[in-house]
């Protein structure tokens, strides 16, 4: 009875937070840990190094929480409405980032007030909340606790919410009662998140090669980009949302996040005349932070190569003067598609 009340109090206090889903699986071993082991062997991590280096964690959430028993799994809506033309010399953002703030900003303050929450009922007990930074199988548990199925472009997909949401989990020391896990995918012969990835990133289904992801090599990726993948990625300067924007459950989502003033297109130009100082005070507090000045100063020079016009060709010489290697080069590359383009 007391571990039901304490369920009870937590998915209260969780829809109180905003989270639209929420859940319970057992702390059991992965089911999927084999999967991620040949998945990193297959080289499809790229440099993510620390995945094979915290790899015996991810078999059982005890490599997270020593002695857990339970998985609370959350789910936190970002916009899910439709972004608005993008101007020339512009480039669009990764939907989570129109919340405005990084969302371990903001979703961890809502975990911890909930793991104090699990320690007023049991003090002697143990709670950790995480948001995609430790060794922990989200989406499994987050089947396992019934939010969703994983898709095909191994996101995970509930009926109502569609995709358009973070995933988050408390690891508790304590037996909650569980819920029915998502037994099956509703994806059937469904192939459009395949088909609809410019940069050939899924070698099958449910199985993504992150060195031709979008989102890996704008975000994650510290090195150049490499030439044959630039024009895949169009007009995207900060991550991607191709495969949830053709994915017929995210057509309708149920809800989503408020609306802010966060912008869904950055202005390109305007970045190339920022220096560390000016980047960090407007960044600093942005999802955008994480790839640095130089990753989105690069990242805007190979936008403007695909879909710039002559007016980005000062900012790109600025560029092409830049202290950072990886930016000189991408300005180049530019200039070059954007003269090809006015003499053809």
């Amino acid at each position: 009875m007391a571990t039901t009340n304490l369920l009870d109090d937590i998915s209260a206090m969780a829809a109180a937070e905003g989270f639209i889903l929420s859940g319970v699986a057992p702390a059991v071993d992965s089911a999927g840990f084999t999967e991620l082991v040949r998945w990193i062997d297959d080289g499809y991590c790229a440099d993510m190094d620390y995945f094979a280096n915290r790899l015996d964690a991810y078999q059982n959430p005890s490599g997270v929480l020593p002695g857990a028993k339970s998985v609370v799994a959350l789910a936190y809506p970002y916009p899910a409405t439709s972004p608005s033309a993008i101007p020339v010399n512009y480039g669009r953002v990764a939907r989570y980032t129109w919340i405005g703030q990084d969302y371990h900003d903001v979703i961890h303050p809502k975990l911890k007030r909930i793991c104090r929450l699990v320690r007023r009922h049991q003090p002697e007990s143990n709670a950790r909340g995480i948001v995609d930074t430790a060794p922990l199988m989200e989406r499994e548990f987050a089947q396992l606790a019934g939010l969703g199925w994983r898709g095909k472009n191994t996101l995970l997909l509930n009926k109502q919410f569609g995709s358009y949401f973070f995933l988050a989990c408390v690891l508790v020391d304590i037996e909650l009662p569980t819920s029915d896990p998502q037994q099956n995918s509703h994806c059937g012969t469904c192939t459009a998140c395949l088909d609809a990835c410019p940069t050939d990133a899924f070698p099958s289904a449910g199985v993504l090669d992150a060195s031709r992801c979008i989102s890996y090599l704008t975000i994650e990726n510290k090195d150049s980009i490499p030439a044959l993948l630039r024009p895949g990625i169009g007009d995207w300067a900060f991550g991607c949302d191709i495969c949830q924007e053709v994915c017929p459950w995210n057509t309708r989502p149920a809800r989503s996040a408020t609306q802010t003033d966060a912008p869904d297109s950055i202005d390109l130009l305007d970045l190339f005349w920022m220096d560390e100082a000016i980047f960090r005070e407007r960044f600093r507090k942005s999802p955008m932070w994480r790839t640095r000045r130089r990753g989105m100063l690069r990242n805007a020079a190979i936008v403007l190569g695909n879909t710039g016009d002559a007016l980005a060709l000062d900012a790109l010489r600025q560029g092409s003067r830049d202290q950072e290697p990886i930016v000189q080069e991408a300005c180049r590359w530019a200039i070059e598609n954007i003269q090809s383009r006015s003499k053809a």
